[in-house]
């Protein structure tokens, strides 16, 4: 017979073949020695969102959620935590013994954490290479750790005007310019490229003899270009797998109720997972 302590979790998402999430998470329930906790992976658009969700019962736990869920499940919801509504998007749905659906939002703390990590406490200035959905949550973890402007690189007078707005939410210093002129952005003290694999591979013969912190959210592939320039300079440099591994911590802990979340096992589970798909040669 299944056991009655069984837990499950899963990271909902279309497309989501490609999540780390659940390597993740595994390694979590491991290390916490959660044997009769799964954790999976669903293909789940919009429109089917509503209805995944009214189907779980009380075996779970939790949800974390991707593109393009992070604000379509808001609706869906009970209670959203200050953070996720900040920036309209929800990336962990915690499920309570009560049946409430707990929103919030782990990408912002993660961020920070991740940056901790580098050593990077406060920064006086800082600018974002684009302004998509992970832009917004890079504005508003700058907004606990920036103390000055931010500068903008974005596309278009549309792009402009969302990062605009987002930085008059957040109380954020946003300063737009154009993309062109991207380059400049690789001297202030805080790079953080929230661009999709190849948008600033250009950049990489620009970067400074003597940059400061890069964060690359992205982690595959990887390095990208532009963060194995700044590695040779000998600067540090923040990556995707870090902000993915520092969101899922906070997600375990949420989830299980178990804290501080197992974070180097976590870490060497995702690197162990890229690292499987991406083999190395001999040469």
């Amino acid at each position: 017979m299944p056991s009655t302590d069984a837990r499950r979790a899963a990271v909902l998402g279309s497309p989501i073949a490609h999540s780390l999430s659940p390597a993740l998470h595994r390694a979590a329930y491991a290390e916490l020695g959660l044997e009769d906790w799964s954790y999976g992976r669903f293909d789940v658009d919009e429109a089917a969102l509503p209805g995944f969700i009214d189907g779980l019962d009380s075996s779970w736990a939790g949800l974390s959620l991707t593109m393009p869920l992070k604000r379509a499940v808001i609706p869906l919801l009970d209670e959203i935590s200050e953070s996720a509504a900040s920036v309209e998007a929800v990336n962990t749905l915690v499920l309570t013994g009560d049946g409430r659906r707990l929103g919030d939002n782990t990408d912002i703390p993660g961020m920070i954490a991740a940056l901790r990590e580098r050593g990077v406490e406060k920064v006086e200035s800082a600018a974002v290479l684009g302004a998509g959905a992970t832009a917004s949550s890079a504005l508003a973890a700058l907004s606990e750790i920036c103390t000055g402007p931010v500068t903008a690189y974005v596309r278009s007078s549309a792009r402009a005007d969302e990062m605009r707005g987002w930085g008059e939410r957040l109380g954020v210093d946003v300063r737009i310019a154009a993309w062109d002129a991207a380059d400049e952005a690789l001297r202030a003290p805080l790079v953080i490229a929230t661009t999709p694999a190849g948008a600033t591979d250009f950049l990489a013969d620009s970067v400074p003899p003597a940059p400061g912190t890069l964060f690359d959210v992205l982690y595959e592939p990887w390095p990208t270009p532009l963060a194995m320039s700044w590695t040779l300079r000998g600067a540090p440099v923040v990556g995707g797998l870090d902000l993915l591994v520092h969101q899922a911590v906070l997600q375990v802990e949420q989830m299980t109720g178990r804290a501080p979340g197992p974070l180097a096992a976590m870490r060497v589970a995702g690197e162990a997972a890229l690292a499987g798909r991406h083999p190395a040669v001999d040469g």
